[in-house]
């Protein structure tokens, strides 16, 4: 693992955890000297774990849409700001640069972006290990509900399982690194479907 990911809110959120979270994780991907690959926003938790990791030392690449930058929220202190066209170049873009994938605490847009990079692992299409840094109780109830639509067959328990979680940054760092992608045959690939 080389690159890590990020996806996180424009907003910093209303608990002083969210921030602290942020700047915890960018702190250890700079200290297991990993790049920084975000959405290279600088206002919200973007904004905290950008300046955080570049104060740190570290390498960091943002991916944003030229409407991001006309509107002057892009960051342009980082190592690198790749400007792309729409918000589908920039997930690509984001997912080719990247390694693992962690969600801090944000809206629909930190929602869409990993739900879609955890269907592209649930459908094989990369085999890169997703997770929730789950601050201060924030992703509590999205777990019961992922629990909740195994239980009514809607996701398959292994396919639950590749949704890593943990509340400290390390340690879901070093299950990113250590996960290898479990071999399920997913169920539209079956003949008996």
């Amino acid at each position: 693992m080389k690159a890590v990911c990020v996806f996180c809110g424009s907003n910093t959120g209303v608990l002083p955890e969210y921030r602290l979270a942020a700047e915890m994780l960018a702190r250890e991907i700079v200290a297991q000297d990993l790049t920084l690959v975000y959405g290279g926003g600088k206002v919200g938790l973007m904004g905290v774990i950008g300046d955080t990791a570049m104060a740190a030392g570290g390498r960091v690449i943002g991916v944003t849409p030229r409407r991001l930058v006309e509107k002057e929220v892009a960051h342009a202190g980082l190592t690198e700001l790749h400007v792309v066209e729409s918000m589908h170049e920039r997930k690509a873009m984001m997912a080719e640069l990247s390694d693992a994938f962690i969600a801090l605490p944000g809206g629909v847009g930190t929602f869409e972006e990993f739900f879609e990079v955890l269907t592209w692992s649930q459908l094989g299409f990369h085999a890169k290990p997703c997770g929730l840094l789950n601050v201060a109780g924030y992703y509590d109830q999205l777990l019961r509900f992922l629990d909740h639509s195994v239980e009514q067959g809607f996701i398959r328990r292994e396919h639950r399982g590749i949704v890593l979680t943990d509340t400290e940054p390390a340690r879901l760092l070093d299950q990113l690194d250590t996960f290898r992608m479990p071999a399920v045959t997913k169920w539209i690939d079956r003949a008996s479907s």
